[in-house]
């Protein structure tokens, strides 16, 4: 829809930092490429050549404000709130669009910067519709911060008495409310640079500039994936996340409900920083407790349809491997690609429909979950399934789209009820008058009360790969996986590089484990095979991949790839709590990986809950007629599903 947005610095062939600067010795000051020294509020820093003015006030501790400007996106320049002083400058310049390429003197609050400052914020307000009482993002609005920064204590400039655009409710998953659009641009450079999706566009200019999608068509009708990294990186309540909490309050309060709620990984890492608390806190047990005191009759772990994703989808690849390698199948499609993210999947099927079949068939936790509990679940407790809520706690608001596909209803009724994000249940729990933290801790309710570490990782790009080569390299070699990787920590699959790839090489094969005996008679057929897998988050990362598939290139000959469709996997996700940056999403997978440390089962296929799911009630096996059934869904040459 449009060209990514760059900007570009002077550079040469030296050494690249982090961050995209050229590093050279302190004997290249001055030099291009080398090293300049810069004098910011009476304080000197050494920085980089094109370092920009706000990384360097960083470096020393001084704090300029920003509005357009995002640690994640490509820089702007746009909104001019981060104005600074640089002698000999006629004008004042963005300090986060001012590249450093010569000894500069800066101020960053004299009076001068300051009046432009609140001039810059009147004028925003001038345009921005709405009271802030009423708003989503009230106490969590960046221009709202401002406001009260500067003083800001009444319209200077008036104020919108009336709404110019009509609020686009359309999505199951994203809302659009350009009144409050400040055209700060996060979105369309989120949408076009982060994800490389292109859904948003900036139309018009000056006075006349709107953010739009394509033709200005509502969100449901565009491709939008819903992944809501949008939402994550606008610093108003111009988007947000379609809420659902007031029909599942409305649920819990009808005496006639059982309400039950699945909670996934990511949620219980990050729904701390919601209640004050620093990124990387998991309250998983508190959570538990608080949702009781909510309402909920049951508290259920996703981590529990994490573990049982892992055998169908492992199971999956092992039957593709089989009908490829030994019956001679030309037509099994490879790669497998994971299907856990809904936005990944609704990324497919816009930008590469050719590939569904390589799309594994097994449906995501939270929609097994809710499968198994309208089916199995209410069977065991004698409840009619019609009676039963499910309520899923997603890091996700993907998940909302997700659950509202009318495929979704293996069960005999809509399996998966509502879809909540993390925010939203933060915003329950304190309706309650509950503070997280101070919760005591308590565990899951069974049957689904027992989950493995696998499940927790999840949560992380790389998660799903782990967890998947922890049962497989198990199932197929009869040995334990610490054999091979020190307690079970698959390292080459970890990490926020964008893509990353490994081989894992099958010297010796065991016995075909009883749960899939019925499927492959042996493994001799993969003794000396190397197993090639790949792992993609983001959806800009992902086109890369499939782009190299289908040029023939390394990926191509991978048996397995894992995509996620936002940034760092679903800790990153776009329910997830604002801010977000590398290093927050950085701080909750640590929170992940060390819950993950802490299970004393860490490997799927080794859960009792799964292991009786089967014995019970799956009792022709992974893959089998009933799972195929509730867990799984099939797709047409063409993509649409067949349920």
């Amino acid at each position: 829809m449009a060209q990514k947005h760059t900007i570009q610095f002077d550079a040469s062939r030296a050494p690249v930092s982090q961050r995209g600067h050229r590093v050279l010795a302190d004997d290249t000051e001055g030099k291009i490429g080398g090293t300049i020294t810069v004098e910011i509020d009476g304080k000197e820093v050494k920085v980089p050549m094109g370092t920009t003015i706000l990384e360097a006030a960083k470096k020393i501790g001084v704090r300029i404000p920003t509005l357009c400007y995002h640690e994640d996106l490509c820089i702007a320049g746009v909104c001019r709130v981060c104005s600074v002083e640089v002698e000999g400058q006629r004008t004042l310049q963005a300090a986060c669009a001012f590249p450093i390429t010569a000894p500069i003197k800066v101020k960053t609050h004299t009076r001068k910067v300051r009046q432009a400052r609140r001039h810059i914020i009147d004028l925003l307000l001038a345009n921005h519709y709405g009271e802030c009482y009423a708003c989503a993002r009230n106490n969590n609005c960046e221009l709202q911060s401002l406001a009260k920064e500067y003083g800001v204590d009444y319209f200077r400039f008036g104020h919108p008495e009336a709404p110019r655009y009509k609020m686009d409710t359309s999505s199951h998953s994203v809302f659009r409310d350009m009144n409050k659009c400040v055209l700060c641009r996060r979105c369309v450079r989120t949408c076009i640079d982060l994800q490389e999706v292109g859904v948003l566009d900036v139309q018009g200019r000056g006075h006349d500039s709107k953010i739009v999608t394509f033709m200005d068509k509502p969100l449901a009708e565009v491709v939008c994936i819903n992944c809501g990294q949008c939402i994550n990186r606008c610093p108003t309540g111009a988007l947000r996340a379609n809420d659902p909490t007031d029909d599942v309050w409305a649920a819990i309060d009808d005496p006639t409900k059982h309400v039950v709620i699945q909670t996934a990984p990511s949620p219980r890492a990050g729904i701390g920083e919601c209640f004050g608390l620093e990124p990387g806190h998991p309250l998983t047990f508190q959570m538990n407790t608080a949702l009781r005191l909510c309402g909920f009759d049951k508290v259920f772990d996703t981590n529990f349809s994490a573990d049982l994703t892992i055998i169908e989808e492992g199971t999956e690849l092992i039957l593709r491997l089989y009908k490829a390698l030994v019956k001679g199948d030309k037509s099994v499609a490879f790669p497998q690609f994971t299907s856990c993210s809904p936005g990944w999947v609704k990324y497919l099927e816009h930008f590469y429909p050719e590939m569904i079949p390589n799309l594994s068939s097994a449906k995501s936790p939270q929609q097994m979950f809710g499968a198994v509990i309208k089916t199995y679940y209410a069977k065991l407790n004698n409840i009619d399934p019609k009676d039963i809520v499910t309520v899923a706690l997603m890091p996700c608001s993907a998940k909302k789209f997700e659950c509202n596909r009318p495929e979704m209803c293996d069960s005999g009724y809509k399996d998966i009820d509502y879809g909540l994000t993390t925010r939203e249940l933060a915003k329950m729990i304190s309706e309650a008058g509950i503070y997280l933290p101070d919760m005591p801790k308590s565990d899951f309710d069974e049957p689904f009360g027992t989950a493995t570490g696998s499940g927790v990782i999840f949560g992380a790009t790389g998660g799903v790969m782990e967890a998947a080569l922890r049962t497989v390299i198990e199932l197929v070699t009869g040995k334990k996986v610490e054999n091979f990787y020190e307690h079970a920590d698959i390292i080459p699959v970890r990490g926020f590089e964008g893509v990353r790839y490994a081989e894992i090489p099958i010297t010796e094969v065991g016995p075909v484990p009883d749960l899939i005996a019925h499927l492959v008679p042996d493994w001799n057929w993969l003794k000396g095979a190397t197993l090639k897998v790949g792992v993609a988050h983001g959806t800009a990362n992902a086109k890369k991949v499939l782009d190299d598939i289908k040029a023939g290139g390394k990926f191509s000959e991978c048996h397995f790839i894992e995509f996620m469709a936002c940034p760092g996997g679903c800790l990153g996700g776009g329910g997830q709590p604002i801010p977000t940056s590398p290093a927050i999403r950085a701080a909750r997978a640590k929170a992940i990986y060390s819950e993950d440390a802490s299970y004393e089962v860490r490997k799927s296929h080794e859960n009792p809950a799964v292991v009786r799911l089967y014995q019970e009630f799956l009792t022709d096996g992974p893959c089998g007629h009933i799972s195929h059934k509730l867990l799984h869904t099939h797709y047409t040459p063409r993509g649409k599903y067949i349920v």
